[in-house]
C-alpha cells in the first residue's frame, strides 16, 4: 500500500481584523505602514491559542477518520502556551487519542512544521501533523499588519493518499534573520534586505536543487510553489533563481489571512491540495535557520470528507472585526481596567485537573449500558429516573457532537475578557443536555433552537499564576457543516 499524505485539514479564527484600523490608529506615529493597510488579518479569539486552534485544524484534518490507528503526533509552533508542558500532550487528550502515542512538540525555528512533516514521513507510520502559531507584535509594526492567526493538519499513512512525497531535501545554517528569547516577548528582527540577499537567496536554492535531483524532476515541472516570505518579492526572486515558474508561486494569502508563521508551509500545503489536478508536483519551501524542501505529487484521491471546512471553508468562515482595540485587549497589549470581578482566583488544582482529564479536556461523556442513555458528565448513577443503574456507564465522546440551545442568557454583570458572557442550556442531538460557555457569537443573535457544535477553548487563565485551563464551549453552525 503507497504511504503519503491521505487527509489535511486548517483552521483561521472567525474574526478578521481589517489592516485599515491599525493604520489608521498608528498613523501619526508611523504613516509608512499606509502601504500594508489593505486587506485584512485573522485574528485569535480571547480564549483561542495556538493549542486551541491546533486542535481545531487536527479535527477538521481528520473528520471522517478514526484517529485510533495513528501512532504519532507532531505538534509544531514557535508560540507554545506552555515552556515546560508536553503542547502535544494537549492536543491529543482534546482529540482522545490513545496514551501509547508517540506526541512531541516541534519548535524554536520557522521551518520546524516542514521539518516536523518530513520526519513523520519518512517515519512510515501513520501520524498526525498539526502546526499552528498565535505571534504576538508590537503595534505600529510592520510585522503586525503582516501576520495572521492560524493553524495547519496534516495526516499520513497508508492508504489511498491524495498527496505522495517523491523528495525532500534539508539545510541547516544558524543564520539569525529574527529571534525571540525566553525573556523576550516580541520578535526582533533584522534588515529584510540583508535577509534577502545573505539568508533566502544564498539558502534556500540549493536546498530546492538537492530535493529536484532527488526526485529527477525538473523545476519547470513544478505546479505549486508554497514558500512563505514575509520580506516582500522574495519567493518571486527565489522562484527565478531555482528555475520554478513565476505562475507556479502560490498566493500567499496576505490580503485575506496574514501569515501564519511557522504554520504558513503547511497552510499553503492545504491550500493547494484542495485544488490540484492528480499529477500536479507541489514544492513546499520552509525557511528558518536553513531550509526544508519537499516535493509532492498530487494522486486522484479526493481530499474532501463530511464535516471538512478546509482551508477555503475556514476562510469563507469569517466575521469582519473593525476594532483595533478589541485586539489590543485580547492579546494583553494594553492594560485595561478589567474590574473587581474579573480578580477571583483562578487555581486550578492540577491533581483534580488529573483525575477528570477525559471529562474536561477530551469531553468525554457515559452512555448506560442497561437502558443506553447519554448523559455528560459520566456518573457512577445513570441519569435516567427509570433507570438509575449503578457503575453502567461506558465512555462516551461529546466532542464531536452537535446540539441545540434551549436556553441562554448575556451576561454583562459576570466578568468576561468579550462582554458579555453568553452561556446557556445546549441539548445534544443524540441525547444528553450541558449548561456551557458559548464562543464566537453575537449576543443579539442567539435564539432558542439555534445549532451548535462544541469548540476547544480557553476556559480562562490564571495570571497569577501563569496557568491556562481549557475546556469546550458552544459554537454556533454557520457554515453549513452537521
Amino acid at each position: 500500500m503507497a504511504f503519503g499524505i491521505v487527509a489535511a485539514g486548517a483552521y483561521i479564527p472567525r474574526l478578521r481584523l481589517q489592516r485599515k484600523a491599525i493604520v489608521d490608529t498608528n498613523r501619526w506615529f508611523a504613516p509608512g505602514l499606509a502601504s500594508l493597510g489593505k486587506g485584512e488579518r485573522s485574528i485569535c479569539n480571547w480564549d483561542e491559542d495556538a493549542i486551541t486552534m491546533a486542535v481545531e485544524a487536527a479535527r477538521d484534518a481528520t473528520a471522517g477518520r478514526d484517529r485510533a490507528g495513528l501512532k504519532t503526533l507532531y505538534f509544531a509552533s514557535t508560540t507554545f502556551p506552555f515552556l515546560d508542558r508536553l503542547n502535544a500532550g494537549v492536543v491529543a487528550e482534546a482529540l482522545a487519542m490513545p496514551e501509547d502515542l508517540n506526541a512531541l512538540d516541534v519548535a524554536s525555528s520557522q521551518r520546524c512544521a516542514t521539518s516536523a512533516l518530513a520526519m513523520a514521513v519518512r517515519a512510515g507510520e501513520p501520524g498526525l501533523v498539526v502546526a499552528a502559531e498565535h505571534r504576538r507584535t508590537k503595534s505600529a509594526s510592520s510585522i503586525e499588519l503582516t501576520s495572521g492567526d492560524g493553524a495547519a493538519a496534516i495526516v499520513v499513512g497508508e492508504g489511498a493518499p491524495i498527496a505522495r512525497l517523491l523528495a525532500s531535501a534539508q539545510g541547516t545554517v544558524d543564520f539569525v534573520d529574527h529571534f525571540r528569547t525566553a525573556e523576550s516577548v516580541y520578535d526582533y528582527q533584522w534588515e529584510e534586505r540583508w535577509i534577502r540577499d545573505a539568508g533566502y537567496m544564498t539558502i534556500v536554492p540549493p536546498v530546492i536543487a538537492r530535493c529536484l535531483a532527488s526526485a529527477n524532476v525538473k523545476a519547470s515541472e513544478v505546479a505549486y510553489f508554497c514558500m512563505p516570505a514575509m520580506v516582500p518579492r522574495v519567493v518571486n526572486s527565489v522562484a527565478k533563481a531555482a528555475g520554478v515558474a513565476e505562475t507556479a508561486i502560490v498566493d500567499n494569502m496576505h490580503t485575506v489571512c496574514g501569515d501564519t508563521g511557522a504554520a504558513h508551509p503547511l497552510l499553503l500545503l492545504v491550500s493547494v491540495l484542495e485544488r490540484a489536478k492528480p499529477g500536479e508536483r507541489i514544492l513546499v519551501v520552509g525557511f528558518g535557520q536553513g531550509a526544508d524542501a519537499l516535493l509532492f505529487e498530487r494522486t486522484d484521491a479526493s481530499c474532501d470528507a463530511a464535516g471538512r471546512l478546509g482551508c477555503a471553508g475556514h476562510l469563507a468562515r469569517r466575521r469582519e472585526e473593525a476594532s483595533y482595540a478589541k485586539f489590543l485587549a485580547f492579546n494583553d497589549l494594553v492594560e485595561i481596567e478589567r474590574g473587581m470581578r474579573s480578580e477571583t482566583d483562578k487555581l486550578t488544582p492540577l491533581s483534580a485537573l488529573w483525575r477528570n482529564r477525559d471529562t474536561v479536556t477530551g469531553m468525554i461523556g457515559g452512555k448506560c449500558a442497561v437502558c443506553g442513555t447519554i448523559q455528560f458528565p459520566i456518573t457512577r448513577i445513570c441519569a435516567n429516573p427509570n433507570c438509575n443503574a449503578v457503575d453502567s456507564q461506558e465512555a462516551h465522546p461529546f466532542a464531536g457532537k452537535t446540539g441545540r440551545v434551549n436556553s441562554f442568557t448575556a451576561d454583562r454583570l459576570t466578568y468576561s475578557p468579550n462582554p458579555p458572557a453568553c452561556y446557556g442550556m445546549v441539548q445534544f442531538e443524540e441525547g444528553g443536555r450541558w449548561m456551557m460557555d458559548f464562543t464566537d457569537v453575537e449576543a443579539d443573535k442567539l435564539a432558542v433552537g439555534m445549532g451548535m457544535r462544541m469548540m476547544f477553548r480557553v476556559k480562562d487563565v490564571d495570571t497569577q499564576r501563569g496557568f491556562r485551563r481549557y475546556f469546550w464551549k458552544a459554537a454556533p453552525i454557520e457554515d453549513g457543516r452537521s
